[in-house]
């Protein structure tokens, strides 16, 4: 009968899994094989065949010759030392130290990220940047063709000048950049009728094209 535990040092992040191993060569005498976290009067068991762990598990269930456990969801005061131990059992002297494996240190660290992930995730925000880039330009460019065809059919934009007033008091001309009543004396009003004109069918546009229209009308004042 030989106990074997290969394991010198372990280091696993906190909430990961640890995978402790621990074979054996032969059956051996009678008695259970056990996990136990440090050694002397402190021991504490991590894992017992007739015991109840509830975040440890056998990595292969019902075997005789490999006992290799499996530690979840670890935590901060799981590191230490392990050993995995071969007692013995007899009728008068009950359970007795028979083999034990020559410990594996277990330590924690942080969690890192990945080169490779960090480096696919930098290569997905170029990707995305550039796409929003040329949706951008491809839109601008889209819009000014569409001015520019306004423009070619002789729909510019023409200034005009408000008036503002009720019939009860004169009308005041207004500045359309500072809505200001104007310095310069006008006595003509000036209507603007700003309603869309119904859409006609014009050769040569493209559809879905649509430019302003607007007439004014000046009428001399009373």
């Amino acid at each position: 009968f030989r106990l074997q535990q290969p394991q010198d040092k372990v280091s696993v992040t906190v909430g990961g899994t640890l995978t402790l191993t621990c074979t054996t060569t032969g059956q051996g005498p009678l008695g259970p094989v056990k996990w136990l976290k440090g050694w002397g009067s402190k021991n504490k068991t991590i894992y017992d065949q007739t015991g109840s762990f509830p975040r440890v598990m056998r990595v292969v269930n019902e075997s005789n010759m490999d006992f290799s456990i499996r530690i979840g969801d670890v935590q901060p005061e799981d590191a230490g030392t392990y050993y995995c131990v071969k007692f013995s059992k007899s009728v008068n002297r009950g359970l007795e130290l028979f083999q034990h494996g020559k410990g594996t240190e277990v330590s924690l660290h942080e969690a890192v990220l990945d080169p490779g992930m960090v480096a696919a995730a930098v290569v997905l925000c170029f990707l995305l940047l550039g796409l929003s880039l040329a949706v951008c330009m491809y839109w601008r460019k889209h819009r000014g063709e569409a001015g520019s065809r306004c423009q070619a059919d002789g729909f510019s934009p023409i200034p005009l000048r408000c008036c503002a007033g009720t019939p009860s008091t004169p009308s005041q001309v207004l500045d359309p950049e500072t809505s200001q009543p104007s310095s310069k004396e006008d006595n003509d009003i000036h209507y603007a009728d700003l309603q869309p004109l119904p859409t006609a069918p014009w050769h040569g546009r493209s559809p879905g094209t649509a430019c302003s229209e607007y007439a004014s009308v000046r009428v001399a004042a009373k």
